[in-house]
């Protein structure tokens, strides 16, 4: 009995000193974490400034998913993440509910067609006038590529809209005179899912955010893509300067000095529930729009004037 005592109580002092004595292991700093959800066409950009913003301040994990401006702006004024790409403007009734927001860069949502398109020869000379553009996705006055035309034939014109609550569809709504809701056509999820149908159809026509219809390499659109030439000024057609599609550069030049329509071209977004409070997060808005600036261009997105900059700084003092 005595020894099974000894034994106790050699195990218990043994236990005591385990937790007095250190172990020379260091438990690792727990990372502060800010979360970011929403709009496709801010996520490319918005993954990069993560990736160096966290070369630069280790101490910092940035999550970034996702899945439409609308399910952003659910998540943000939830509290499930602390911002929200937005990719249009921010409505009086998401104002009431504590959006806050701050503008980060500019883009455009551009009309995107099949490169096979059997007339994308005459669809690139003459272009597509805003009015046609409203009777195909509104009106559905032309279903046939050849009653747009004025030619002979059947050939189906193949219209995709999105599926999600986004700001692409916002805005093309918008430059339509109209919203998302009130655009026709099949239903494709994301920008990545929209440019995917419109690949796979040589008669499709669809509408994408510039980062998914130029490759950010090359400088030109995607294989099996092509952009559909807006007729701005309705004259029948493309005058040389309206003619701005042959690269990324040019399109970005474009929307920056608003040759390009204002819809569908607009400024980016990030989103928080009323100003905010995590210092981190102020940091990493503060870094966007200083030092970030710096990736926004080769990203293939338009950089905010420096006067737009100034005012949007002022926000987080």
């Amino acid at each position: 009995m005595k020894k099974s005592i000894g034994i106790i109580s050699i195990l218990m002092i043994a236990f005591v000193a385990m937790i007095l004595i250190p172990t020379g292991c260091k438990q690792q700093p727990q990372k502060d974490t800010i979360s970011i959800s929403g709009a496709f066409a801010l996520y490319p950009l918005t993954v990069k400034w993560a990736e160096e913003y966290q070369k630069i301040h280790p101490e910092v994990r940035i999550d970034v998913s996702a899945g439409g401006a609308g399910k952003g702006m659910t998540d943000v004024l939830s509290g499930m993440v602390d911002l929200a790409m937005f990719s249009r403007s921010v409505s009086p009734e998401e104002t009431s509910k504590g959006a806050w927001s701050v503008s980060v860069s500019r883009d455009a949502v551009l009309p995107m067609i099949n490169a096979a398109n059997p007339h994308l020869a005459l669809l690139k000379e003459r272009g597509i006038k805003q009015s046609e553009f409203v009777d195909i996705f509104i009106n559905k006055k032309f279903t046939t590529w050849n009653q747009l035309l004025g030619n002979k034939g059947n050939e189906k014109l193949n219209v995709f809209t999105r599926s999600d609550a986004c700001g692409a569809a916002e805005m093309w709504g918008k430059y339509l005179g109209k919203n998302q809701e009130s655009i026709e056509g099949v239903g494709v999820f994301g920008d990545p899912g929209m440019a995917d149908a419109v690949k796979k159809d040589a008669l499709g026509l669809g509408y994408n955010n510039v980062i998914y219809a130029y490759d950010i390499k090359s400088r030109k659109t995607y294989p099996g893509l092509d952009v559909l030439p807006i007729d701005i000024n309705s004259n029948g057609k493309i005058d040389p300067e309206e003619n701005f599609y042959s690269s990324l550069d040019s399109v970005m030049s474009a929307i920056r000095d608003r040759r390009y329509p204002s819809p569908p071209a607009r400024d980016l977004f990030l989103i928080s529930k009323g100003k905010p409070e995590k210092k981190s997060v102020t940091a990493f808005l503060e870094w966007i729009l200083t030092d970030g600036q710096k990736y926004v261009n080769d990203a293939g997105y338009v950089q905010l004037k420096p006067e737009q900059i100034e005012t949007e700084k002022s926000k987080l003092k």
